[in-house]
């Protein structure tokens, strides 16, 4: 690492005012946070790496004004590239990037949080992913997304699907299904819609489908809607604009207990975690390539 006066280069790449505070409540710095990026880098870049991706940006901290972002601009890093998606062309280009320089070169932009599509660049029509993002209502503790997720992963089980699960660095869980290249968003979409809608059916009291605050009320939100082009869900190992400095942290199924706390998941302790675990709860992810189940074979 080469400093020069309020620069420093990292992996060669260029990151300006790294003593910028960007969690206060943790003293938390740009040059922190690329640090961090640099040391989840090799197990985060597999599920964001060629990918579109949306980001949120606080360029002066997760405490002033930040912004969306998923098309490309000024103040652009030249490690971050760009792609033209057919039939969104109207819309602008969208943002992904390729290594590690990209996860640093997100930093310097000011980058606190990395949304990558469920398709990769090659074949954006293409998804290779299924989202279920759990979302307790008012009034329910985590121990009853984690009883959720467990519910989900036997339904999703039964149809012959292998899921893994990760935290959001915030309230809820998301189950993900890794698929086959097969098929296109709509097919996906109404897949994930059926299976949420079944269980919601099976279990009004519990889950709900429907966007609404009210009706979300001492129930789980399903969201399925994640399964669409241009929609997103947090990366592995990415942080959250919150306070805690919160990660988003693939987990064993094991590991998900009615006294987890996602709380204990952030940019200090996931690295410490990493370095003691056995093995990457998602290293079979890029493995398995399944099929959705056809209609006779649902419930």
């Amino acid at each position: 690492m080469a400093a020069a006066g309020k620069e420093i280069a990292l992996e060669g790449v260029r990151l300006t005012s790294p003593d910028k505070v960007l969690y206060p409540e943790q003293g938390i710095t740009k040059r922190a946070l690329a640090d961090y990026y640099c040391t989840v880098a090799d197990l985060m870049l597999p599920h964001v790496a060629r990918r579109p991706i949306s980001l949120v940006r606080c360029p002066a901290g997760r405490q002033r004004k930040c912004f969306f972002q998923r098309h490309a601009g000024s103040g652009v890093p030249p490690e971050v590239s760009e792609i033209q998606i057919e039939g969104l062309e109207e819309t602008g280009a969208y943002l992904f990037i390729r290594n590690v320089k990209g996860l640093i070169a997100l930093v310097q932009m000011g980058v606190l949080e990395i949304h990558p599509w469920g398709s990769r660049i090659d074949r954006p029509d293409r998804p290779d992913r299924i989202v279920f993002d759990l979302d307790p209502g008012e009034g329910l503790a985590f121990r009853d997304v984690v009883a959720a997720a467990h519910e989900l992963r036997a339904v999703l089980a039964g149809l012959d699907l292998v899921a893994f699960v990760r935290s959001t660095g915030g309230k809820g869980l998301h189950v993900v299904v890794p698929i086959e290249r097969r098929y296109d968003w709509s097919a996906v979409k109404a897949f994930a819609k059926g299976t949420a809608q079944s269980m919601a059916a099976d279990a009004p009291g519990r889950f709900v489908t429907k966007i609404s605050k009210a009706l979300r009320k001492g129930r789980i939100f399903i969201d399925y809607l994640r399964n669409d082009a241009t929609a997103t869900a947090i990366a592995p190992y990415s942080t959250r604009a919150r306070a805690g400095a919160p990660v988003a942290t693939p987990l064993h199924w094991d590991e998900l207990g009615p006294g987890l706390d996602p709380a204990g998941f952030d940019i200090r302790t996931v690295p410490r975690r990493l370095a003691r675990m056995a093995s990457d709860p998602w290293s079979e992810i890029a493995r398995i390539r399944q099929r959705l189940p056809t209609a006779a074979s649902r419930r």
